[in-house]
């Protein structure tokens, strides 16, 4: 796992959160931090915060689904998830978003089925978001 946010305390709070779940958590404090890093870690999801400095989560998710090295990993969203927000992550090629605040048994599912791509999970339990270029399953019915 490779945990983006540029908020320590929220940082800490996604990795301590998945590291009891048995997760092996690498964390990076921005977009260009992840950039860096993700060829070494290889990790098997990424989650970015959307606001951050240097380059924000939207940005990051397109240029890791540019890259042919990243493009096939998972990416969530895990920010206030506004309609713009999931908007433009949709159009990046984000698989799932979650939001903040989250609670932590809601992190582990979007992880759990992004590491087994078993459908896309939840923005809250309510509204379903695909990967980029496919209707939303809440708008199917």
């Amino acid at each position: 796992m490779l945990v983006v946010d540029d908020n320590r305390v929220i940082r800490q709070l996604i990795r301590v959160n998945l590291e009891l779940e048995g997760f092996e958590v690498v964390t990076a404090a921005d977009g260009a931090e992840c950039l860096d890093v993700v060829h070494q870690v290889r990790p098997d999801v990424i989650t970015l915060d959307v606001v951050m400095p240097r380059l924000d989560g939207i940005r990051t998710a397109a240029r890791l689904r540019a890259d042919p090295m990243t493009s096939h990993l998972p990416v969530a969203i895990i920010s206030a998830c506004t309609r713009y927000e999931v908007e433009t992550g949709i159009a990046a090629g984000v698989d799932a978003f979650l939001a903040k605040p989250f609670e932590p048994a809601e992190l582990v599912r979007v992880v759990r089925q992004l590491m087994r791509r078993e459908g896309p999970p939840s923005l809250d339990g309510r509204h379903e978001v695909g990967r980029a270029g496919s209707t939303p399953r809440s708008a199917r019915g």
